[in-house]
């Protein structure tokens, strides 16, 4: 958790993925962030600060976890005539994120949808075939959000309830 976020009672995350996840982007700049580096192709700070409307040191609070985090890497660039500065490209693991920005998108337009209707549609790069978020099976089988639970593993610790 950064600096300028507000405090809050921390879920014991050693056990719990998606606790570690969120504290590591859940914060609503974060995601806005992913939004624009992932879907967006933005890379400059000027240019995250313009489209968001964020305040400088939030901005770079935010990015700077998301580096620490291994989501972003900063890449330093260089103008001609300006200062050294740095762009923000996302990680192979940062790049899969856009799995989990997908799936709020596709909740977004399906229950909280904007009055105009949905304003970016997923689809692939090579024919444009519209595209949505699902389970896949191990046999690469797409599965209906009915047929699928979450079960505790073996490694699920027995003295903790959650």
């Amino acid at each position: 958790m950064s600096s300028t976020e507000p405090q809050r009672q921390r879920i014991d995350n050693a056990y719990c993925s998606i606790a570690r996840t969120v504290d590591l982007v859940g914060d609503r700049w974060r995601f806005l962030i992913l939004r624009e580096a992932l879907l967006g192709g933005v890379e400059k700070y000027a240019d995250f600060e313009r489209a968001l409307g964020i305040a400088p040191n939030i901005l770079a609070d935010r990015l700077n976890t998301l580096v620490e985090g291994g989501i972003l890497e900063k890449r330093q660039y260089r103008e001609a005539g300006a200062r050294p500065r740095y762009s923000y490209h996302p990680t192979p693991a940062g790049a899969q994120l856009k799995i989990v920005l997908a799936a709020l998108q596709q909740w977004g337009d399906g229950y909280c949808p904007p009055p105009t209707g949905a304003t970016i549609d997923r689809e692939t790069i090579d024919d444009h075939r519209s595209v949505r978020v699902g389970f896949i099976d191990e046999d690469d089988r797409p599965r209906d959000i009915d047929e699928v639970t979450f079960v505790r593993s073996a490694n699920y610790p027995s003295d903790n309830p959650r």
